[in-house]
């Protein structure tokens, strides 16, 4: 007797690895931010450097979302006409799943990424108090959108988490969805154009920014026995 096996569901691609590797990329800035913030921490020495390094995947964000994959960009995904019809689906529990960002889940991707420009902006500018309320509101926001992640995944049996690792979701789930337009011909060489330029500027407004931390000592070092010497020089005058 022979047994014949089924074969595995077919799978759609959604997501590109540009988005994929910002998304964890993200969530590994942000909760080294995190644990990294305390003055007398471990990694107390890197909370600057690894802010600078999600300024610059904020930077690569913005122009993903008009070059990347089709569900990366902005104009397939913000959809604030749909809000309201999503949001009383959710209240009467009959969601469907979506393709890409769904109306509400956008709103969130749009909210993280101005939060968290806003977190490194007012952290490079010396606000320590605007810089510490936006950082735990941010703290607050990146929780809602987890627990939403977790919240559509039970509604909608559709697991969000390994889409996003994967980058393709099961086809029985979204009948007639075909699989996402790649990103842009010269996508990739324009990212690291603007990824490059990034982290140009933020070492130019900060020479140390992504120097390892004994450099980074050795320089600042510099800068103070050379204050010195031109006092010592002024003094002499």
């Amino acid at each position: 007797m022979v047994t014949i096996s089924a074969a595995p569901p077919r799978r759609i691609r959604v997501w590109d690895l540009g988005v994929r590797a910002f998304h964890w990329l993200l969530v590994a800035g942000i909760a080294l931010c995190l644990v990294s913030s305390a003055d007398e921490g471990p990694l107390s020495a890197w909370h600057i450097r690894i802010g600078w390094a999600v300024g610059v995947l904020i930077a690569f964000r913005l122009v993903w979302g008009f070059i990347g994959g089709e569900h990366a960009r902005f104009r397939n995904f913000v959809r604030p006409s749909q809000i309201g019809d999503h949001v009383r689906d959710l209240i009467d529990v009959r969601v469907d799943p979506s393709v890409g960002h769904n109306p509400l889940g956008a709103v969130s991707i749009l909210l993280l990424l101005a939060m968290t420009a806003a977190t490194v902006i007012t952290g490079a500018a010396g606000g320590e108090d605007w810089h510490g309320l936006i950082a735990y509101l941010l703290l607050g926001l990146v929780a809602a959108h987890v627990a939403g992640v977790v919240l559509m995944t039970r509604l909608t049996k559709d697991n969000l988490v390994r889409a996003m690792v994967t980058g393709t979701k099961d086809a029985r789930l979204h009948p007639g969805a075909q699989d996402a337009e790649p990103p842009a011909r010269l996508a990739v060489p324009v990212a690291a154009i603007v990824i490059g330029t990034a982290a140009y500027g933020a070492t130019r407004f900060d020479v140390q920014t992504f120097m390892p931390h004994a450099a980074a000592e050795g320089v600042q070092a510099g800068h103070h026995a050379g204050d010195r010497t031109a006092v010592r020089q002024t003094d002499d005058d």
